[in-house]
């Protein structure tokens, strides 16, 4: 008997079972496919995170960073979105007195940085290799594996992705949808240094960004129809490459800073929120518990949050030889209720609404719409207090 399992060993999942590992519980997280492990001469994988001041944070704390950290990671300090390069706003790390925003990180670090981080604890078992193949759910939960083994857990957490077996398994429904664009992830290698600056350009056809990444690599982010992403994803490298040169801002290829495409894949992009983050002896985390638009690159950003949440609940629990007693007399899910799904939820609906309100209004060619989008970029430029207020929360610091 464990008092808690993780299904799901991802980057969410993982943090959240550093610092359950920390406050001493008994842990157990089932993780099919591990992360490859790193290599230095390798080239950086497709999806890449960027990492708030807050997530830093967190990892820090949970002793998960300083690994990462040493693998590699782009802190970045400058960030500027426009639709009419007249009418643009810049927000700066300076401007705030910080010495970066942020990092881009791949995901696939994030995850390592954590598992290494795991293992020195010995009241963690990390099960590899195999799949949940059942659940059965009462005060406690037994999840069966694909190697006939069976875990009894206290409570049984949810970090296992959009398509979450836990979130099912409790009859835990969703709201949201599958958005109209898609979005194409394109490694580049520039011929010259990246700056750690990161932009965003609106078009009526999605927005196209800029993620400066180790090196002289970088990320770019292609918003447009299925339609479109298919045909550009059929062409050979150098057809793609005169695409996007055609279709992405100078400021790519500022000073004749010339690129070459490394890799490119096609990501769906989906809202979804679940009713419930709690239900009998089930929590849901991460994109488990909701999918947000990844506009402004927050959707790790808010699984870490439920996580830090998530912990501040656990950590007022006696973690002692009745924990188990305590996990499942019915004060803990009533905290957790409380003090995780209620606040996490509150501000996960109101980043989901406001990266879709943001959308609305900056993909598309309606006149008074564009005008009223340029304007308001035009008076963030100018108001310095404002956009310093504006970043901080961007970043996590509010």
């Amino acid at each position: 008997m464990v008092d808690f399992c993780i299904n799901g060993g991802g980057m969410v999942g993982a943090a959240l079972a550093l610092g359950l590992a920390q406050q001493q519980f008994k842990v157990a997280v089932i993780e099919p496919y591990l992360p490859a492990p790193f290599n230095a001469e390798k080239g950086p994988d497709l999806r890449v995170s960027a990492i708030s001041e807050a997530s830093v944070t967190l990892l820090k704390a949970l002793g998960a960073w300083e690994l990462i950290a040493a693998m590699r990671v782009k802190p970045y300090t400058g960030l500027s979105v426009w639709d009419d390069p007249a009418h643009r706003t810049d927000f700066t790390a300076q401007s705030i007195d910080m010495p970066q925003l942020g990092f881009f990180v791949e995901n696939r670090l994030l995850q390592l940085g954590c598992h290494h981080a795991l293992k020195q604890f010995d009241n963690v078992e990390l099960i590899t290799g195999q799949t949940v193949q059942d659940i059965q759910l009462t005060n406690t939960a037994k999840v069966s594996l694909s190697n006939g083994r069976t875990i009894e857990a206290s409570w049984l957490v949810g970090a296992d992705g959009a398509n979450s077996q836990v979130r099912k398994a409790a009859g835990i429904g969703t709201t949201g949808w599958q958005y109209a664009q898609q979005a194409m992830g394109i490694t580049i290698k520039m011929e010259n240094a990246v700056e750690p600056v990161t932009w965003q350009q609106f078009t009526s056809s999605g927005p196209k960004a800029f993620l400066p990444m180790f090196d002289n690599f970088a990320s770019l982010v292609w918003y447009d129809s299925p339609d479109e992403l298919k045909r550009i994803k059929s062409l050979k490298a150098n057809q793609l490459e005169s695409e996007i040169l055609k279709t992405f801002p100078d400021e790519l290829t500022r000073n004749g800073n010339r690129f070459s495409v490394i890799d490119k894949a096609i990501f769906p992009l989906t809202r979804s929120h679940a009713n419930h983050y709690v239900k009998g002896c089930c929590a849901l985390v991460g994109d488990a518990a909701h999918t947000i638009n990844p506009l402004a690159g927050q959707g790790v950003n808010l699984g870490f949050k439920d996580v830090e949440a998530f912990l501040s609940v656990s950590s007022n629990l006696k973690t002692n030889s009745t924990a188990n007693d305590l996990l499942t007399d019915g004060a803990f899910s009533q905290r957790l209720i409380s003090n995780y799904e209620k606040p996490r939820k509150r501000d996960n609906l109101v980043m989901m609404t406001a990266m879709d309100g943001f959308y609305t209004l900056f993909s598309n060619d309606v006149a008074p719409i564009k005008w009223i989008r340029n304007q308001l970029l035009s008076v963030a430029q100018r108001i310095e207090p404002a956009k310093q207020e504006v970043l901080k929360y961007a970043i996590g610091l509010r």
